[in-house]
């Protein structure tokens, strides 16, 4: 095996420039990782990246081989297989490092497990709780680490709160209300070419970090999902549902209440309105679990905006989720839960690819199945299904929709 894992980077946009790429770019300064690829529909969004001062402060010397690269190419052209290509010539034991549309995780992610690749997946998985079964057989079969990038688990305050609940001190769930919604330039960006009616919805694209994270801290499974949308239009015309409410009823009768959008101001001070309020029944009182997420305490009024949208004069930046900070010699250091959840799972990767015996590499996946901190295919499928109920629901207006999981299945209640 070879002693730095090579990674394959697929999609060349938003979470890769911010968060996916600088983790890597550190891991391969720590030595932990090789060669880095990363392939794109097309060239421009390679060559912003490759010409991004941030990343070039941060990393100085550091680079990436292009797949399609813009030097040689028309900005135009199109190479819809160059990830195909990519993963086919990649030593196996590499890691991909998938970061694309909803609709188009399955098929990438498949032929990375079919090419022995390990995988960093962004959420959800998939959109279908067959397909993640599917993913989950085969990567055990091929004894292939694949983590999914829900990088709330790896927030301090969340690792808190699921030993404290374990440990029975907040009690028993019954009702939680989260909220994420995201920047209105959002929709001035590549989200209105994929994040429309057919493909997917708010709650769909950021909603399940709040069901997966119930799941996380609880250990309960969801039962059944109520999603209401109001669609919207792009400025490109295309419609999406950009504001959703969605309803989750828990196996012990419990309820959780979330609402997402494309909805927050620009001119707002913070990044985004996120966070997560759960009332529990305790022993002689209730108790409380509380995460305001959006304000981490720090507060700041500049001489002028930034550079990117949505930047403001007087801001209340994030230093949990992902900043890079100078902590002595060349360059900067990624932290935050950004950074911990991707460097977890493709150390997770790293260290899969060090073992030769397919035995052992299996031994290992169960390993990570059955700890839970990272989510994979196999420990958390009941994503998928709430992503499917969620879909039928929000397609009839709102309809409640059952999660079948004897069958894994999902159809409307009956009354």
């Amino acid at each position: 095996m070879n002693s730095k894992s090579q990674v394959c980077v697929v999609g060349g946009g938003m979470i890769t420039k911010i968060q996916l790429l600088p983790t890597i770019y550190h891991l391969q300064r720590e030595g932990i990782v090789g060669d880095i690829h990363v392939c794109a529909l097309d060239a421009p969004p390679l060559r912003e990246l490759q010409e991004d001062p941030a990343l070039e402060r941060a990393f100085p010397g550091q680079s990436f081989a292009p797949h399609p690269d813009p030097a040689k190419v028309d900005p135009s052209e199109k190479f819809p297989d160059s990830y195909k290509e990519l993963f086919a010539s990649a030593p196996k034991g590499s890691i991909a490092v998938i970061a694309v549309p909803d609709q188009l995780h399955y098929t990438i992610l498949k032929n990375a497990v079919e090419n022995d690749l390990h995988v960093c997946i962004v959420k959800p998985l998939v959109l279908k709780h067959a397909q993640a079964e599917e993913i989950a057989q085969l990567a055990y079969e091929r004894g292939v680490v694949v983590g999914v990038e829900y990088h709330k688990r790896f927030d301090y305050r969340n690792l808190m709160a699921r030993k404290e609940y374990r440990n029975g001190r907040l009690g028993e769930f019954r009702l939680a209300q989260a909220q994420m919604i995201e920047p209105y330039y959002y929709r001035d960006s590549n989200f209105q070419n994929w994040c429309t009616c057919e493909n997917s919805d708010m709650f769909t694209y950021v909603g399940c970090h709040y069901v997966d994270l119930i799941a996380f801290i609880t250990g309960l499974k969801p039962v059944s999902v109520s999603l209401y949308g109001i669609v919207d239009e792009y400025p490109n015309g295309k419609e999406g549902f950009l504001w959703t409410d969605g309803r989750i009823i828990w196996e012990n009768g419990a309820c959780l209440s979330v609402v997402d959008a494309i909805g927050y101001p620009d001119a707002a001070a913070g990044g985004n309105a996120q966070g997560l309020t759960m009332w529990n029944q305790g022993d002689t009182d209730a108790t409380l679990l509380a995460h305001s997420d959006q304000y981490r305490g720090v507060k700041c009024s500049y001489n002028s905006p930034g550079d990117e949208p949505g930047d403001t004069i007087y801001a209340e930046p994030n230093p949990d989720y992902f900043q890079m900070i100078n902590q002595g010699g060349d360059g900067l250091v990624p932290i935050g839960y950004g950074h911990r959840s991707a460097e977890y799972i493709i150390k997770a990767g790293c260290k899969a690819s060090q073992i030769s015996d397919l035995s052992e590499r299996q031994k290992l996946i169960k390993q990570y199945d059955e700890e839970g901190i990272m989510a994979t295919p196999a420990n958390s499928s009941y994503n998928e299904l709430v992503i499917e109920a969620a879909r039928v629901s929000i397609s009839n207006g709102g309809r409640e929709v059952q999660i079948d999981y004897t069958t894994g299945t999902v159809k409307f209640r009956q009354y």
